[in-house]
């Protein structure tokens, strides 16, 4: 490893932003310059002490605060490692096109490929069941609706989790009902229902996870989660799905194409 002098700077004596501030503020510029690699391990708490002149409880309160941006994560006797970069890029502009459902191919399969990375779907959980007020909303006040529940991983790893809901008198009987929809998805069996999609709206917010969603996703301190719902529209511009999904934050870059005009 290069020296420290070289990596990180020295403290600011007349500032008044804690020192434990102060060293979580190199530290964290030292990854955002790349002097800290993906995966790699941090300086130990001894050799920090020893470049700061502090003591063991400022150096694992800086830690604290990177883990809690979700910047580094501790691996117990080993230590403390920089957290790779989300892997996959989701592009808005692409991943719902038809090229790929005539292709037998999920957005998810497609982005997993784009990625490298070996695509699993686990949790399927495939119900109808009662439309909460605001999927009644989005469906155009239905009231009861086919729910699929399943949970991605890519090379093993929690990524996302995401509750299609469909309306029954569309979903009901059909390939859409069963635990394998084909290939190409759901979205596939729609438009070979006649349900050619139009166009797709996304809502999206940042906030952080719920214990259970921590649990699911297995979301280290301090990593937040993009909650995302998107609604279908067919040409005849009925909503025919609604899909609720929560997805681990470091996992993940939105990419999207505006318009200039």
């Amino acid at each position: 490893m290069t020296s420290l002098p070289s990596l990180l700077g020295d403290l600011d004596p007349t500032s008044d932003r804690a020192v434990f501030r102060q060293i979580a503020d190199q530290l964290r510029e030292a990854i955002d310059r790349g002097r800290f690699k993906e995966g790699e391990k941090l300086p130990s708490e001894a050799e920090l002490v020893e470049h700061y002149g502090v003591s063991r409880m400022t150096v694992r309160n800086s830690f604290s605060v990177l883990q809690s941006e979700g910047l580094v994560h501790a691996e117990h006797g080993k230590g403390v490692f920089v957290r790779p970069r989300p892997p996959v890029r989701r592009l808005a502009s692409d991943r719902f096109a038809r090229r790929h459902r005539e292709q037998g191919k999920s957005a998810f399969i497609v982005e997993a490929d784009a990625a490298g990375s070996h695509p699993q779907v686990d949790s399927l959980e495939v119900k109808e069941e009662k439309a909460s007020q605001d999927i009644s909303t989005r469906l155009g006040s239905v009231r009861r609706v086919l729910a699929r529940r399943r949970r991605y991983l890519l090379d093993g790893r929690p990524v996302e989790f995401a509750t299609s809901y469909l309306p029954l008198d569309i979903a009901r009987g059909t390939q859409i009902a069963e635990p394998n929809p084909g290939p190409g998805g759901i979205y596939a069996r729609l438009e070979e229902l006649g349900h050619h999609l139009d166009h797709f709206e996304e809502e999206i917010r940042a906030r952080m996870p719920s214990p259970a969603e921590v649990k699911t996703l297995r979301l280290a301190s301090g990593v937040p989660v993009i909650h995302l719902i998107r609604t279908a529209y067919d040409t005849e511009r009925r909503a025919v799905e609604v899909c609720d999904t929560v997805m681990a934050a470091d996992a993940y870059v939105l990419s999207y194409q505006l318009p200039a005009t």
